[in-house]
């Protein structure tokens, strides 16, 4: 093969002069010899040369990375595995962040939204995992990781609260919604108390939750009022005549919480569970009943 000159190669290879003079002074793509006038020459090693390098180029390596490739230091088979773990990670960002300019793009929301959602958007898995974490160790520091109320935390931490690799908007909507949930203070300390009541040595008897989805749920539906005669009736398939009444109201004023089950329905649009219906309005029903009928 003759060889070329650098403006018959790039012409050749549709690589710009510049760069093959810019690779050439990096000693990535070195020229096979010079003519008598200086001008640099390339043979046909050269041009496969070239090849490579502008196809590892255009995957995304970087010239040192490159240079491993071509002093047979890494091979090629390596730098590729590396890219595609990079490439993954890339478009994992690239699909929340689309999720997240749906979601703006819905309608106007406020800039403390917008930013949150870009801060998530940014966030990885691990991190997020994190914020989880904190929240948890927070709410159920100090307490008897043993005791029958405790396990809640298990529960928290063990639920994976992730964005998928390639999130609905209604997922991120998730998100930002659990994120605000998890940094509220308010929100803390209510899960700190039940935390601390569900650890206590002694606690007084639960109402059964199978009877109160049954009776209290079929109750509030039907738009029967706690405090009506009609309620008494319910009340006793609950909880039996001669129960304490007043403390198992109590009880549920302790553990039932909406915003506590808001943070299992948010876990559940995440992870893709199918939706459950809300039993919380079903307890508050059955804790004025219960009031109402002592």
């Amino acid at each position: 093969m003759t060889k070329l000159t650098i403006g018959q190669l790039a012409a050749r290879s549709g690589v710009p002069v510049r760069t093959i003079r810019f690779w050439s002074d990096e000693g990535v793509l070195p020229e096979t010899d010079r003519s008598r006038g200086g001008y640099r020459r390339y043979d046909s090693r050269a041009v496969a040369r070239l090849d490579l390098v502008r196809t590892l180029r255009e995957l995304g390596m970087g010239l040192d990375e490159v240079r491993l490739v071509l002093d047979r230091r890494r091979s090629v088979e390596d730098v590729a595995a590396e890219h595609v773990r990079a490439i993954d990670d890339r478009i994992r960002v690239l699909r929340t962040q689309r999720a997240v300019c749906t979601l703006l793009a819905r309608g106007a929301p406020s800039p403390r939204k917008a930013a949150l959602m870009n801060d998530l958007a940014r966030l990885s898995a691990a991190e997020r995992r994190r914020m989880i974490d904190g929240f948890v160790d927070a709410a159920f520091a100090g307490t008897d990781p043993g005791s029958p109320g405790a396990g809640i935390a298990d529960a928290m931490r063990t639920l994976p609260a992730e964005l998928p690799d390639d999130p609905s908007t209604e997922q991120v909507e998730a998100w930002v919604e659990l994120a605000e949930l998890v940094g509220d203070p308010a929100f803390l300390a209510r899960v700190r108390e039940m935390t601390v009541a569900g650890s206590a040595a002694e606690r007084p008897e639960a109402v059964d939750p199978a009877l109160v989805a049954e009776h209290a749920g079929a109750a509030l539906a039907a738009g029967t009022a706690p405090d009506s005669p009609d309620a008494r009736a319910v009340v006793d398939r609950i909880s039996p005549p001669g129960s304490d009444r007043a403390a198992q109201a109590a009880v549920i004023d302790t553990f039932a919480d909406r915003r506590v089950e808001r943070y299992w329905t948010l876990l559940g649009v995440l992870n893709g569970w199918d939706p459950f219906p809300p039993r919380i309005p079903a307890f508050e029903w059955l804790a004025a009943a219960l009031r109402a009928h002592p």
